[in-house]
């Protein structure tokens, strides 16, 4: 019998999973996530600000972001929010929009989904994002990017400004 963390499962080859315990309360860390003048304070890695250029925040609705790296290049990202649970869960699509590819030597992956899932731990709050991708190739391009140590640096962005915040 297969267990659903079992490696060899075809879900976790093509899944990456981040988790990180904030020292703030759920709704804090929901709102910094899903707050535009948030957002921009504190999303990308270390280093990069962040420019919020659109962020409809329902089922349906789009957001796009674009992260400026310390020498001035543009990185845009763009997704749908495709499920949303107050307080509780996010799912959308994660791509890279149109110029990101000028600026990165590489074959971008495609198809990727992830889920924030915000878990109350009685004042602090467990975030597990689950990046989920099309096959365990666009997985491995996406890895080779760095996404794994950006996503770790952003998180560490996020702990200061809820530190601030808090």
């Amino acid at each position: 019998m297969s267990s659903k963390n079992d490696s060899t499962d075809a879900q976790s080859q093509r899944e990456i999973v981040i988790t990180r315990v904030f020292n703030a309360p759920r709704e804090l860390v929901f709102q910094a996530w899903t707050d535009a003048k948030h957002v921009a304070q504190w999303w990308g890695p270390k280093g990069f600000t962040t420019q919020v250029t659109e962020l409809d925040f329902r089922p349906g609705g789009k957001w796009r972001y674009v992260m400026i790296g310390p020498d001035g290049t543009e990185y845009p990202v763009k997704g749908v929010f495709r499920e949303i649970v107050p307080f509780e869960r996010i799912v959308t699509s994660d791509e890279f929009d149109e110029g990101f590819e000028k600026v990165v030597n590489a074959d971008l992956p495609k198809g990727i989904v992830v889920t924030a899932v915000f878990e109350d731990l009685g004042g602090n709050t467990k975030l597990t994002l689950r990046i989920m991708h099309e096959s365990a190739e666009e997985r491995r391009k996406h890895e080779e990017m760095g996404v794994i140590a950006g996503w770790n640096s952003t998180f560490d962005c996020l702990d200061e400004f809820l530190t601030k915040v808090h």
